[in-house]
C-alpha cells in the first residue's frame, strides 16, 4: 500500500506540535515555526528535510522514489518524495526523522522519553548544589 496525500497529511499532522500552514501555495508542516516537511499542490509528492547523508541513501535505495529538491535546498538536504511509489509503512519514520531535524532538543527528548545530555547534566549539578 502507498501513500495519499491524506495520509501523508495525517501522519505529519500527528507529531507533537505540528502545525499545518502554506508556503509558496503548498501546504507544509511545522514545528514551532520551523519546516519540515511539505506536500504538493496536487498532492502527488512531498518534500522533506534530510541531512545530506540520510538523502544520499534514500536516493541509492530507491532513486524512482526519492530525488532532491531542486538547487541550493536539495544540496541542503530536501528530499521530494513520488506518494504513489512510497510504501505507507515507510512514511512515519521518514516523518518522524524530519521532525526531529527541526525541532527543539528538549521537544525531542520529551517526544522520545529521553532527556538531552545538557539538561540531565544541569538537574544533576542543581540536585548536588
Amino acid at each position: 500500500m502507498t501513500v495519499t496525500a491524506a495520509q501523508w497529511r495525517k501522519l505529519a499532522s500527528a507529531l507533537p506540535e505540528v502545525e499545518e500552514k502554506s508556503h509558496f501555495e503548498q501546504p507544509d508542516f511545522r514545528v514551532r515555526n520551523k519546516i519540515f516537511a511539505e506536500l504538493s499542490r496536487d498532492g502527488k509528492q512531498a518534500t522533506l528535510k534530510c541531512t545530506p547523508e540520510f538523502q544520499a541513501m534514500l536516493l541509492d535505495a530507491k532513486p524512482d522514489v526519492f530525488s532532491p529538491a531542486a538547487g541550493a535546498w536539495g544540496r541542503q538536504g530536501w528530499t521530494r518524495v513520488v506518494l504513489a511509489k512510497l510504501e505507507l509503512a515507510r512514511a512515519p519514520d521518514l516523518l518522524l526523522e524530519a521532525w526531529r531535524l527541526v525541532a527543539p532538543k528538549k521537544l525531542v527528548a520529551a517526544h522520545s522519553g529521553k532527556q538531552p545530555a545538557a539538561a540531565s547534566a544541569t538537574k544533576k549539578k542543581r540536585a548536588r548544589g
